[in-house]
């Protein structure tokens, strides 16, 4: 039996040479987007910090205690308690907190949207791979057919 020289790097017996999806090489030093990588200077840290506190059930629960002292002080007739409630809940949470839990919310949705890019270019790396795949394997197909077309015993005549 005589030995063979191995095929050079990259390239099978087949004929098939495997070209890796430039995205391989990218993603290894590429690090996922992340909503803190967003900020943007002071603005950006305190809408987002805002904007992940607000998010909470602690803020929810906050937000129930104003309103049941609100209910408290119509019912009872407590037109200064009443008035600092309206003065919370109507000016300060509603005219300051809403537009900062939207910058906040921006900052989140860029990075969700470098996520998804980083996931389509993903998926579109893994298709390229996949189709190399299939292509290899159809040239070891054509190989051992004809290993096993050249190998094949004569039929005998009997």
């Amino acid at each position: 039996m005589t030995e063979q020289a191995a095929p050079a790097p990259g390239r099978s017996r087949i004929g098939f040479v495997h070209v890796p999806h430039p995205r391989i090489h990218e993603r290894a030093h590429e690090k996922p987007a992340r909503t803190n990588d967003e900020r943007v200077g002071i603005n950006g840290r305190i809408g987002l910090f805002i904007t992940t506190i607000v998010g909470t059930m602690w803020a929810a629960y906050l937000f129930v205690v104003i309103a049941c002292i609100g209910a408290y002080a119509i019912i009872g007739n407590l037109s200064t308690l009443n008035l600092v409630v309206i003065l919370i809940s109507q000016t300060f949470l509603q005219l300051v907190l809403l537009p900062v839990i939207i910058v906040g919310q921006n900052l989140q949705a860029r990075a969700a949207d470098k996520r998804g890019e980083q996931t389509f270019k993903d998926a579109e790396a893994i298709l390229n791979e996949c189709l190399q795949l299939q292509a290899h394997l159809q040239a070891q197909d054509q190989v051992l057919e004809q290993l096993i077309t050249a190998h094949r015993p004569e039929a005998s005549s009997a």
